[in-house]
């Protein structure tokens, strides 16, 4: 906290309006797709869907966002990221709006690809914003900040919507997120200038820097893509099957409903925690620690009973999402300046492909074997991740830490 601290105490009111915005748009896209989980049951009862069409749901959400991550970025270098940053936030929020106005399955599965379209934007062009707005020593910490910022919207949205059903229909609380969704837009959009946020000296010096040592970095990036997708599939391959393995110990809905409370806040804190960590000890070993405590905190909990398990979960949570915030920070010093919103793209679209995949794989397994054999595979693949980051080490460039 103190890195992040120490960085934001220094920026101009461009780069604050700039990380502003950025984190802003990542709180209402990730509120938006967590946002499902409270929709999905009413959704089944609504529409009489088994629960194979409400998996469906989920899927062209997420797919659509996954598939649109590369084409977004490609598009964002022609016409400017914030530009297509408000135009798809606005595209999300109409997602939502015709999701509310719904009258068939068919409909609703056309929502939802609008606004899985619309949330593609997000994640490459927000973090290219951030690392173009802090060059340099000041990426890794503005990264994680940013990173951060994701875990309010899963926390906020999803409660501000089960508030909302609470004082009117579903179909009018879904439009009244979707009128967020355009305001967020509108704000976005009135802030354009965002992009050029960095005094032309200091962004000439830290291009430099960057080309320096990206030109180092030919086979860097797609280890780190690999890294990323293995610690993807195991955070989705975990948080889709914990329930399950809990439900074993005796766990009832509240109690799984407290676990993944736990679990969220834990990861909440990694992901600003596990930023500096990667300052301070590097990528490789800041990967070695989170990787290898998230396996040992899986296998820890197989053997557990109830409240045990309960008590170490936050632990979990935060080697769980602390590893992404590492990776995320990466990019900058494996890819130079021009290839970065293309990068990023790459990046968030492995990273959402793996999670997407992995639970169906896991989820084989667990019906071949058992749940908690399964969560033993998860704990092993998991492990791999460290050989890779220790390949990954001779292709970082270290970074002046001045100030930090």
């Amino acid at each position: 906290m103190s890195l992040i601290t120490a960085t934001f105490d220094r920026i101009s009111g461009r780069e604050q309006r700039t990380f502003a915005v950025t984190c802003g748009a990542h709180v209402l896209h990730d509120g938006y797709t967590d946002l499902l989980y409270v929709l999905l049951p009413l959704w089944q009862a609504e529409f009489a869907l088994d629960y194979a069409a409400v998996g469906l749901l989920r899927a062209f959400y997420v797919g659509a966002m996954a598939g649109f991550q590369m084409p977004a970025g490609l598009i964002a270098e022609r016409f400017g990221g914030p530009l297509i940053l408000g135009l798809g936030t606005a595209l999300a929020a109409i997602g939502y709006l015709v999701a509310g106005a719904s009258f068939s399955f068919s409909m609703l599965v056309g929502a939802l690809i609008i606004g899985g379209l619309g949330s593609g934007v997000q994640h490459p062009i927000s973090a290219n914003l951030v690392s173009q707005a802090f060059p340099g020593a000041r990426s890794r910490s503005a990264l994680a900040g940013y990173n951060f910022s994701g875990d309010l919207g899963k926390m906020a949205f999803p409660a501000a919507t089960a508030w909302l059903l609470t004082l009117m229909p579903w179909r009018a609380a879904t439009a009244t997120i979707g009128m967020v969704g355009l305001a967020t837009a509108a704000v976005i959009l009135c802030l354009r200038g965002i992009a050029a946020g960095v005094p032309v000296a200091v962004a000439k010096s830290a291009t430099a820097t960057d080309n320096a040592g990206a030109a180092q970095s030919g086979r860097g990036f797609p280890l780190l893509l690999s890294i990323a997708m293995i610690d993807s599939a195991t955070r989705m391959g975990l948080l889709t099957f914990l329930p399950f393995l809990l439900k074993l110990k005796g766990a009832d809905l509240p109690t799984i409903g407290l676990a993944l409370t736990l679990i969220f806040t834990g990861g909440a804190a990694g992901k600003l925690a596990c930023g500096w960590l990667g300052s301070r000890l590097g990528v490789v070993r800041a990967t070695w620690v989170t990787e290898g405590l998230t396996a040992a905190g899986i296998l820890a909990i197989l053997p557990l009973p109830l409240f045990a398990a309960l008590a170490i979960l936050p632990l979990i949570g935060i080697a769980l999402n602390g590893t992404s915030s590492v990776l995320h920070g990466t990019v900058p010093e494996l890819v130079a300046p021009e290839r970065r919103q293309r990068a990023f793209s790459i990046f968030y679209t492995g990273g959402v492909g793996a999670g997407a995949l992995s639970p169906v794989l896991y989820g084989l397994l667990g019906d071949l074997a058992s749940v908690p054999a399964m969560m033993m595979l998860v704990a092993a693949v998991v492990l791999v991740t460290l050989p890779l980051s220790w390949r990954l080490g001779p292709h970082l460039h270290r970074i002046p830490r001045s100030g930090c």
